[in-house]
């Protein structure tokens, strides 16, 4: 098993068990994490807690399996399942949340990080794009400028830095995340459903324009995305070639 869900009270712990690959995510962790959430919801839970088992968070995506258009199904239904979850979500990061895991931290309500973590989104780095509904919820989740740097420059942020821009919205470990989930968890939750609503509904819902499709499946399909997947598992640095 890569996902394991346990439960606290009403509070729902996801954790994300890969650390041979840094809890890197293949298509069949990201069905378990749907399915995780499915059997949160199952069992009552009134708040839910994702994590990474030691050293990481979520180090991104295995490069391995990228390629395959099932992947891409399967972390757009984990990643928009949190987002419809009527319940708080927290993201617990102790480590690196890099490209697929900074996605599910946006995915998440709230954010508690202890101060090791860190985040970003390498598609630069290598060759790829990530998709529209990533770059939108990026922007409004930790602001146009640190959007910006994360996709444009490849820039990673720590923790602290991520705080003070409001990104962040608690410095701690997965107990202050739990003890957070704890209270979450007494509040109204037809009110907390409805608020959740009403902020999925205020974000635009970006049509994809079909030059911007274009240019994503270009890069998807391109020598450069294969160039730095192959680069990526022998470890150098990529030679882009813009092809």
């Amino acid at each position: 098993m890569t996902v394991h869900l346990t439960f606290h009270n009403s509070v729902a712990l996801v954790t994300i068990d890969r650390p041979d690959r840094r809890n890197a995510v293949d298509h069949a962790t990201l069905l378990a994490l749907r399915q995780a959430q499915l059997d949160a919801m199952a069992g009552n839970a009134r708040c839910l807690v994702l994590t990474g088992a030691p050293p990481a968070f979520c180090a991104g995506a295995d490069l391995t399996g990228v390629e395959s258009g099932e992947f891409v199904t399967a972390l757009v239904a984990a990643l928009r399942g949190f987002t419809e979850l009527p319940i708080p979500t927290i993201a617990a990061v102790d480590g690196p949340a890099l490209g697929a895991g900074t996605q599910l931290v946006i995915a998440c309500d709230l954010r508690v990080a202890t101060e090791r973590s860190v985040f970003g989104i390498p598609a630069a780095k290598l060759g790829l794009v990530v998709d529209h509904w990533t770059v939108e919820r990026l922007a409004r989740e930790m602001g146009w400028s640190v959007a910006r740097a994360m996709l444009i420059a490849a820039q990673t942020y720590r923790a602290e830095q991520l705080v003070a821009a409001g990104a962040v919205h608690r410095i701690g470990d997965l107990d202050a995340a739990l003890a957070w989930a704890s209270e979450l968890a007494g509040l109204a939750p037809l009110t907390i459903s409805s608020h959740k609503l009403a902020l999925e509904q205020s974000a635009p819902s970006p049509q994809y324009d079909e030059l911007f499709e274009q240019a994503r499946d270009a890069a998807w399909s391109s020598l450069d995305a294969e160039e730095g997947r192959l680069a990526f598992l022998e470890k150098r640095l990529p030679n882009f070639q813009g092809r």
